[in-house]
């Protein structure tokens, strides 16, 4: 009923993690960072720029899973700095349009390279 799911379409986990896990009806996606998948660099651009290539990254381990972002249940964003949130915001509309999944959102993290932004989420199938 476990299965690991990984594309190479986002960043390979770079510790001992999945990309995703499917239990039944559910993906369980680990924390994406602004990973180029295509290059394997990080993306130290603007807040704006780097949640596009966390959405992206999710937008494909869900793609990946045979789901899509309509189905996601939960999202985790983590900030560096709470002063990143309307930045973050902006760009997290436009991949959610006005049916939003619910969210927890916590600042003052330390993120994996220095980057500014990273986000989980639960999503079904």
């Amino acid at each position: 009923m476990r299965e690991v799911i990984t594309t190479d379409q986002a960043p390979e986990a770079v510790g001992p993690y999945s990309q995703a896990v499917r239990f039944g009806n559910f993906l369980f996606l680990s924390g994406q960072v602004a990973i180029n998948p295509i290059n394997g660099l990080l993306e130290q651009g603007t807040v704006a720029e780097q949640t596009r290539r966390v959405l992206l990254n999710i937008k494909a381990v869900l793609e990946a899973a045979g789901s899509d972002l309509e189905h996601v249940l939960k999202c985790n964003v983590y900030l560096a700095d709470s002063k990143d949130f309307d930045e973050m915001n902006q760009v997290y509309r436009e991949f959610f349009g006005t049916d939003y999944p619910a969210r927890l959102c916590v600042s003052g993290v330390q993120i994996f390279g220095g980057l500014r932004v990273e986000i989980e989420v639960i999503a079904g199938i």
